[in-house]
């Protein structure tokens, strides 16, 4: 269809009052990607961790078997239609275990020490930030850092370290975290706004005047439209009706905050809003990767030592304290719902990964995506046996399908040595690492 089309480079973008709105792939970039893959002989490769907090119900965690006939965990069965993408990985120990601090603090940094003191804040550079300055030249947005939760910079919130520790994953040098962000509105502005001026005048008009981002543009829109051919217009189409639909969404959340809320601490655990949040959270990272504005992004689903209770699935009790069952069973059944309640929630988003095209193949295809914790037992503040997925196709470089369970316990920083290969973004160290893990070899 591209050659009955103008041909667009991948990276075009609209721009409008105070927006910048850039396309999903087209039949019309065909000629572009096709000579960008040429010239890297690979597909654009994604990455996301998605960490889930206060570690793991492991006994309905861990797959029974190894290799290819391992059984899904009834946490895991929900990922049942992404089992041929699926690395389970068991005995991977964390580098720094220092309560919950060591947990999301060591994640993506296999830092093997921290701070001690609520001042004292240090770990080492994360792998979603050496990603970013490698993409940095080649998206518009070097990475994302998303979260559940309203960030902390200040204060202390485990074991007398600092709240840092537990409300990011992500670091940009030793001594510089970077906070999570937690409001759909700021994502979707830092997306979708005009990073072409530090002008706020023409954006805020925008929003005075109540016109939908996709009004600022639409002269251009269709005079793009003529452009291109029938398939082209029809992805334009269902492109920018999801934009919209994810800003009237935003728009209704903030609506329905300013008349029902009163002045008060952000509640926690009131069902719909954590659905309608996470929705908008995911979608707006859908959007991010199907228009290529970035390929790196983090996502904490909690923050460590979350007190989220889940009523909407039996379970009142709050997420932290449940995770300190002290190894009673029927404590231990409740954490595993939540965990499988999470599983569920991540499996609804891959199934949108896996819907999106992207050049031949999906988005899904063409990522690498890390979902655990940073702590097993939660009782005990285990960095042992971490519980811990590998998800997508990597581009080609990924063999999914299989339990591997290593007895050499390698460190969570070789996983990501690993994985920084898998990227094609080596690296001579991260964290504490000393080696890599080995994931391509196929045990039967």
């Amino acid at each position: 269809m591209y050659l009955r089309s103008k041909a667009l480079p991948r990276r075009t973008v609209l721009r409008g009052l105070g927006a910048t709105l850039a396309l999903p792939f087209l039949d019309a970039m065909t000629p572009a990607m096709a000579a960008a893959a040429q010239r890297t002989g690979k597909p654009a490769h994604r990455f996301l961790a998605f960490y889930v907090p206060n570690g793991m119900a492991m006994e309905y965690w861990t797959p029974k078997g190894e290799g290819t006939g391992f059984e899904l965990s009834p946490v895991m069965q929900p990922l049942e239609p992404f089992r041929d993408q699926m690395l389970a990985l068991s005995g991977i120990n964390a580098n720094w275990v220092a309560i919950h601090a060591g947990a999301s603090g060591a994640f993506l940094t296999g830092t093997p020490r921290g701070g001690k003191t609520e001042i004292e804040i240090f770990a080492d550079t994360s792998m979603d930030q050496l990603l970013a300055r490698h993409h940095a030249r080649d998206t518009q947005i070097a990475s994302l850092e998303m979260a559940m939760d309203p960030p902390a910079n200040a204060g202390a919130c485990t074991g007398n370290l600092s709240c840092v520790y537990t409300h990011t994953l992500s670091w940009r040098s030793p001594t510089q975290p970077l906070p999570m962000e937690w409001n759909p509105r700021a994502v979707f502005e830092k997306l979708f706004g005009d990073s072409g001026t530090t002008d706020r005048g023409a954006r805020e008009a925008r929003l005075r005047q109540h016109k939908s981002l996709l009004d600022s543009v639409n002269e251009k829109l269709t005079s793009l439209r003529t452009e291109l051919g029938p398939q082209d217009r029809a992805k334009v189409e269902q492109y920018t009706e999801a934009v919209r639909d994810v800003e009237r969404r935003i728009e209704r959340a903030e609506q329905q905050t300013d008349l029902e809320l009163p002045e008060m601490d952000q509640p926690q655990g009131a069902p719909p809003v954590f659905e309608d949040h996470l929705a908008l959270m995911l979608d707006l990272q859908l959007l991010a990767y199907q228009s290529d504005l970035t390929r790196v992004i983090s996502f904490m689903i909690g923050k460590e030592q979350s007190a989220r209770p889940y009523p909407q699935i039996g379970v009142p009790e709050a997420h932290h304290p449940l995770s300190h069952h002290q190894d009673q069973p029927e404590l231990i059944e409740q954490m595993s719902q939540i965990n499988r309640y999470h599983a569920e929630l991540f499996a609804k988003y891959l199934a949108k990964l896996r819907a999106t095209p992207d050049g031949d193949g999906t988005l899904l295809d063409h990522m690498t995506i890390l979902y655990g914790s940073g702590i097993s037992n939660s009782t005990r503040h285990s960095g042992e046996n971490l519980p811990l997925l590998v998800m997508g196709g990597g581009a080609g470089t990924l063999k999914g399908g299989r339990h591997i369970r290593y007895t050499d316990k390698p460190s969570m920083a070789n996983l990501l040595m690993t994985l920084m290969d898998k990227m094609d973004v080596p690296v001579e160290r991260i964290g504490g690492s000393t080696g890599k893990v080995q994931l391509d070899t196929l045990s039967l």
